[in-house]
């Protein structure tokens, strides 16, 4: 196996040449350059990935923790991110923390301790312990999808303070320190609710998510600004938690059957739970839309399929994915900068279970709020 030496005699310089055109560690001049490449090509040389990271302290890797197993939606995410790394010459070591706030320190400790550069996270519905443990050793960390500026408070009912406030916000100057990457979530929601009450519907029930994650309480905020638009008011009786699960919002669906009024119009808050809330209307001879009207937020390979198809939200999920690995590597090369919030725009595609008549097309997208993704330094 030709080793670095080969290489610079090859191109006719010196290991230390070679070693800065592979690693990228000072400029070498372009002919310099492209000889030691030749010579790479020429002679079937392959780094030492393990050397290569002794001398820059880098390994080239990136931690994913993300429920990808449990929860289908992440698994496109998944795709983005494994993409927007092989694009950069980044591998991937991926765990799944399965939601549990527990099992998602013990993986991210394990994925911290294996050198990666930095993170992509989804957080769970309580990462107090997460944002303490990548706040303490500083980890270039990106979190995918939920936001946690603002949650961290909720979760522990007031001010955040100590370790964990400390953790959240550089006590230096208050600014957040993690980079985050998620779509927008209350206006596409309003969408759906002022879509449903222009048809008519003034009882629109929500199948939300679990409680303690920003998409839940993001989407609920969006329900109730529907509602608010449509001059609609808001029922508590309305509101189910699904808890981000199929089987969840199977019994929250059931719920909302049973009330003395029910709803006559649904809309579930994520893909998962759409399965759970069409299962408990089958389970109960009830028809979508004729009986029911149904909007979810989440769109999915096979929505187009059901009979009726599903009108829902698209969120964008590769780009969310490829767009995490963007702002981790721009977080790797100015580790100073201030720590930004990236959401993306979703899109409304309008098909069927709503109520409205089929017009023979496929559901097409349109955008739901400015087609611009959103960039913006997190507050203090």
């Amino acid at each position: 196996m030709p080793t670095m030496a080969d290489v610079a005699r090859s191109a006719g310089v010196s290991v230390a040449t070679v070693s800065h055109v592979l690693n990228g560690t000072r400029p070498v001049l372009p002919h310099t350059r492209q000889a030691v490449l030749d010579a790479v090509d020429e002679l079937g040389y392959t780094p030492n990935t393990l050397a290569r990271s002794l001398v820059t302290s880098r390994t080239r890797s990136i931690g994913l923790a993300v429920s990808a197993i449990s929860n289908p939606y992440f698994t496109e995410i998944l795709q983005g991110v494994e993409a927007g790394a092989l694009e950069h010459g980044y591998s991937l070591l991926i765990a799944d923390p399965h939601d549990d706030p527990d099992h998602e320190c013990k993986v991210v400790q394990l994925l911290h301790e294996r050198r990666v550069d930095g993170m992509i996270v989804a957080p769970s519905a309580d990462p107090r312990e997460l944002v303490s443990y990548l706040g303490r050793h500083r980890v270039p960390t990106v979190f995918l999808d939920r936001v946690i500026d603002g949650v961290i408070e909720g979760v522990v009912g007031g001010a955040v303070e100590g370790v964990v406030g400390d953790a959240v916000e550089d006590p230096a100057d208050g600014r957040q320190r993690f980079d985050q990457v998620c779509a927008e979530n209350t206006g596409p929601m309003a969408r759906l609710v002022a879509h449903l009450a222009e048809l008519g519907h003034r009882r629109i029930g929500l199948v939300a998510g679990l409680p303690g994650l920003s998409t839940t309480a993001e989407r609920i905020t969006g329900y109730r600004q529907g509602l608010t638009a449509a001059r609609l008011s808001y029922d508590d009786d309305l509101v189910v938690h699904g808890d981000s699960a199929s089987a969840g919002a199977e019994r929250a669906t059931a719920t909302l059957l049973s009330r003395a009024a029910p709803p006559t119009a649904l809309v579930t808050a994520n893909n998962a739970m759409t399965i759970g809330t069409l299962r408990a209307l089958r389970d109960r001879g009830l028809s979508v839309p004729d009986d029911l009207a149904l909007c979810c937020f989440d769109d999915f390979a096979w929505a187009d399929l059901f009979s009726p198809r599903l009108t829902a939200i698209a969120q964008p999920s590769r780009e969310i994915g490829a767009q995490a690995v963007r702002v981790l590597l721009e977080r790797l090369a100015a580790p100073d900068r201030p720590a930004r919030t990236v959401r993306l725009d979703c899109a409304f595609v309008h098909r069927t279970s709503c109520g409205c008549p089929d017009s023979g097309e496929r559901g097409r997208p349109s955008q739901s709020s400015p087609s611009s993704p959103s960039s913006q330094p997190s507050q203090p």
